[in-house]
């Protein structure tokens, strides 16, 4: 588990401790000099880094040729970056990675959530997933657009699963005692234009 005064203190404030903590737990590395190669879909096994300088070797060994994954965050670290030499060492500082990483993630979070029209458990879970593959819905998350303010769901206590922030907004008894009062649930607008 990661220390939460190191995640007060240094993750983006977009994202509230309790789904930064989740989103950790279920993508992430407790170790801040983790690092994950995959080519294709295999994953390459490395030596595991002792050393800042030696995990930063090793990025710098497979970037460009396979996808590298660093840090708590696991932040793919050839974002942005067109040469092995432009790689910053904040890759495998934990306060610089937990920020870069919760930062990006916040932003996958909000274009899958918007992607939905409204939190939902489902939401968090393909974040998760978005994050893992780079890709939601065919489209390469990390270089989409930001989509702004969208309200995003909190992890329940207890069980982890994922409930509303704002209960009200997605309860309507009248909808669930009579199924012609129901609003929409899917968008179907935009079909065939």
């Amino acid at each position: 588990m990661v220390d939460a005064a190191l995640i007060q203190q240094c993750a983006d404030p977009g994202l509230k401790p309790a789904i930064v903590e989740k989103f950790i737990e279920r993508a992430g590395s407790q170790d801040p000099l983790a690092v994950t190669v995959r080519s294709g879909n295999r994953v390459v096994l490395v030596p595991k880094p002792a050393t800042p300088d030696e995990a930063m070797d090793l990025i710098r060994q497979h970037i460009g040729r396979d996808v590298v994954r660093v840090g708590i965050t696991q932040y793919p670290a050839g974002l942005g970056v067109l040469e092995a030499g432009e790689l910053k060492r904040d890759l495998v500082d934990a306060c610089a990675n937990l920020h870069m990483g919760t930062a990006l993630f916040a932003k996958v979070y909000r274009i899958v959530t918007k992607w939905y029209g409204n939190p939902v458990e489902e939401a968090f879970d393909d974040a998760i997933i978005a994050w893992q593959t780079g890709y939601f819905e065919g489209e390469s998350v990390f270089q989409a657009a930001d989509p702004g303010a969208v309200r995003v769901d909190m992890p329940a206590t207890g069980n982890g699963a994922l409930k509303p922030v704002n209960s009200e907004a997605t309860s309507d008894k009248g909808s669930a005692e009579d199924p012609n009062r129901a609003g929409i649930r899917v968008d179907l607008s935009q079909i065939g234009r």
